[in-house]
């Protein structure tokens, strides 16, 4: 299983649903680092269930532990083990669907591949394993921020058929997007996405959505060509997060629709420095950045888990009716906000590490 991400800056995450906990192992952050419990938190604060009716009600604090790696809380440059404990797993919700396929779930997939599957909850599949990454991530966009000035701002896009397209990317920062449980800046689209959810949820049901993200005062010159772009490596790494189905960049599949004169992103200068007057590539041209704001969405499924009855069949392939127990979301998007946030920065901060690497090879 691949469970390890990252080049330089490099996790290796562990642990399911329903197990004991859940954590990462990070091998190459820099030394002498400032870094304690409290500046890992407030992503797994922002990410935990548990914190509206549009999330899930299963109740865990998420409290991370630092298991090494600093000393009077100062990184040492050694592996850091980060662990949160699972506290609230309840495995007695799911004896009844344990020979069941559940539709759109990956225990079919698992089942063909291990011979085995974790039968309570998702296992390595739910989406409790990206706590490991949001811890990880939390760290990588400390370093991003005090090194570089990054800063790295996701907030949801669309929920089902309600969608807010006319923000004013400037504007947005993480203190509007938090100020609706729905993660939207948009406040009276917001409130209905918010009643949109709770309907759905009502209907034993669930919806899909699209989260954004704009990162600011990324350098220009960052990204591998040609297999680790930059785009290529926020591919991978949003596409490897539960639930996701699709991922753009900059004018994306739109872009499909205006001719190249409308689409190309015409320089000039700003400052000391070259610009570009549109950004309809994303802040990324060549797999490389080009100093603009990088800026991309990534699509999310509807929670596969759902209590509405579904016509399906068990691993016999005698039919069955399912009715879903347990505690689950129905809409993942909210709580995707700093997931994408997190994983955006292991990116960041691995291709500025081999960067800079690539600039000082001694």
């Amino acid at each position: 299983m691949s469970s390890i991400f990252g080049t330089l800056f490099r996790i290796s995450t562990f642990g399911e649903s329903h197990c004991k906990g859940v954590g990462v192992v990070i091998d190459g952050c820099p030394p002498n680092l400032s870094l304690t419990e409290d500046d890992i938190q407030p992503q797994l604060d922002r990410r935990r269930p548990g914190q509206s009716d549009v999330t899930t009600a299963r109740d865990e604090k998420d409290k991370v532990s630092i298991l090494s790696g600093t000393e009077n809380g100062v990184t040492l440059g050694t592996p850091i083990a980060l662990f949160v404990a699972n506290r609230d797993q309840r495995p007695v919700d799911y004896g009844d669907m344990s020979s069941i396929p559940r539709p759109s779930h990956a225990d079919y997939s698992y089942q063909m591949k291990y011979g085995i599957r974790a039968s309570s909850g998702g296992g390595r599949s739910s989406a409790r394993e990206t706590i490991g990454r949001v811890a990880a991530g939390a760290i990588a966009e400390k370093i991003l921020q005090e090194r570089f000035g990054i800063e790295i701002v996701s907030w949801v896009k669309s929920v089902g058929t309600l969608s807010v397209d006319n923000l004013d990317l400037n504007n947005i920062n993480r203190s509007s997007v938090d100020k609706s449980f729905v993660r939207c800046p948009d406040l009276q689209i917001a409130e209905l996405m918010m009643e949109a959810i709770i309907d759905a949820k009502k209907n034993s049901d669930s919806l899909g959505g699209i989260v954004s993200c704009i990162c600011r005062n990324v350098p220009a010159g960052w990204g591998e060509p040609v297999f680790d772009k930059i785009e290529a490596k926020l591919a991978q790494a949003m596409m490897s997060l539960p639930a996701t189905k699709g991922f753009e960049i900059g004018s994306g599949f739109n872009g499909t629709r205006i001719s190249g004169s409308e689409h190309n992103d015409m320089f000039l200068k700003k400052g000391a420095k070259l610009g570009t007057k549109s950004n309809n590539s994303g802040g990324v041209q060549g797999g490389i950045s080009n100093g603009e704001p990088i800026i991309f969405s990534i699509a999310f499924k509807p929670p596969a888990t759902i209590g509405k009855p579904q016509e399906t069949v068990d691993f016999d392939g005698n039919s069955v009716i399912l009715e879903a127990k347990g505690r689950h979301d129905p809409c993942v998007v909210p709580r995707a906000v700093p997931i994408v946030e997190t994983m955006t920065a292991l990116v960041l901060l691995d291709l500025a590490l081999r960067q800079q690497a690539k600039l000082n090879p001694e």
